[in-house]
């Protein structure tokens, strides 16, 4: 783990530090005396907002309490020294204050590009590896559930693959409809959307979900409609149809995207770009409801990487909010994205006790169709995670996982 690793690169070299002033503004650190070992160079202004004290820095709620109306962004350090068997920095400023950093402290912010990408891809969220479906069956690990409700090690190397992958297997769970909020309450906390908290995926009459049918299901991503989409679907299969149906499909969007971006890009520039309206309209426990949002079927953040993916061909409205001539082109950049993903699609049947779990903003998810009868019928009892409260229950988890052992 990336804490773990930087723990044990300290080695001896606590007591073989020294410090200097570089450039007027910022300090250079040597944790070792050898010539030849990489020193790290910390912006002044950087570490003065960093300050470590009691004046500067709330310990119990790890916040800062420096207060920026009187902040002086030209900050300069004056003096600087080491304290070899303490292995701390100590920093006097221009600001006649003064603060006191451990090599730790510092070693684990370090700007070197190598650490801050080690730091990105494990502790702040993993690296995701893309999968066509020809691969699911490599990719795709299964997890105990007894082990991953009573084993901190288990739990974390399930929210490990389901961040890298998007999409794990549990196995073993009892037959209760109450699986799915005991194994949510073990990372955190289910997302209630407007089906509710729990909700049960089987055939009924008068569906207000085109999933509460026993028709096949197509391709798509949950509450594309919503603004802040929940992110991990949780679905344990209680009771599954014994006829040749009713077989989950799954396709890692991130995958076709990619295919997309190096075939095809201008249907991906398109995809990127142009808005649609995601929309559902019906009523749940008699509460009447609207919801649109509006956003392109490729989302990308900041950096340019996969952000989330947006589709459901019945629940696009019938308003499309572009210009006119945008509208036949995007259709065929679409259309080009659902054939991929069709053509993609790995088909697998769960069984009494299976708990799938899959990114839902990433993975696009869908069932083949199957008879269902009074005594053939299938049992489905989902909810939802977000990925806020998974990944910051995977980081305490790897804060508080021992160190792997040095046995070879």
């Amino acid at each position: 783990m990336w804490l773990q690793r930087v723990g044990r690169s300290l080695g001896q070299g606590r007591r073989q530090l020294s410090a200097k002033i570089v450039k007027g503004t910022s300090i250079e650190v040597q944790p070792e005396e050898s010539a030849s070992a990489a020193t790290m160079t910390f912006p002044g202004v950087w570490l003065r907002d960093n300050c470590r004290c009691s004046e500067c820095f709330h310990g119990s709620s790890e916040s800062r309490r420096l207060d920026w109306d009187a902040f002086d962004t030209r900050v300069r350090p004056l003096s600087v020294r080491s304290d070899k068997a303490a292995g701390q920095v100590h920093v006097s400023w221009s600001d006649a204050h003064e603060s006191s950093y451990t090599l730790a402290w510092l070693r684990q912010r370090s700007f070197d590009a190598q650490r801050q990408r080690a730091y990105l891809e494990d502790f702040y969220r993993p690296t995701t590896r893309h999968w066509a479906g020809a691969e699911f069956e490599q990719i795709a690990q299964h997890f105990d559930y007894e082990q991953v409700m009573a084993e901190d090690a288990s739990l974390q190397q399930w929210l490990q693959a389901l961040a890298v992958y998007g999409v794990a297997l549990l196995r073993g769970a009892p037959l209760d409809e109450g699986v799915v909020r005991r194994l949510a309450e073990r990372v955190g906390f289910i997302r209630r959307t407007t089906y509710g908290e729990e909700f049960i995926v089987q055939a009924k009459p008068g569906a207000q979900n085109f999933a509460y049918l026993s028709l096949p299901l197509p391709l798509h991503t949950d509450l594309p409609y919503y603004e802040y989409k929940p992110s991990v679907n949780i679905l344990h299969c209680v009771v599954q149809t014994e006829s040749r149906g009713g077989s989950n499909l799954l396709v890692d969007a991130f995958h076709i995207a990619d295919r997309l971006r190096s075939q095809h890009p201008e249907d991906f520039e398109r995809l990127c770009r142009i808005p649609v309206d995601w929309n559902d309209i019906g009523s749940e426990d008699g509460r009447e409801f609207h919801n649109i949002w509006r956003a392109p079927v490729i989302c990308l953040d900041a950096e340019g990487k996969y952000a989330r993916i947006n589709h459901s061909v019945p629940q696009r409205d019938s308003h499309f909010s572009v210009p006119l001539e945008e509208v036949e082109p995007w259709y065929e950049s679409y259309a080009r994205f659902v054939h991929l993903a069709r053509d993609d699609a790995h088909a697998f049947k769960t069984r009494p006790g299976d708990v799938l779990t899959f990114n839902n903003i990433r993975l696009l998810h869908g069932r083949t169709g199957y008879d269902d009868t009074e005594h053939n019928s299938r049992y489905i009892v989902g909810a939802y995670l977000d990925w806020d409260i998974i990944y910051s229950r995977l980081r305490v988890l790897k804060k508080h996982a021992p160190p792997p052992s040095n046995k070879s």
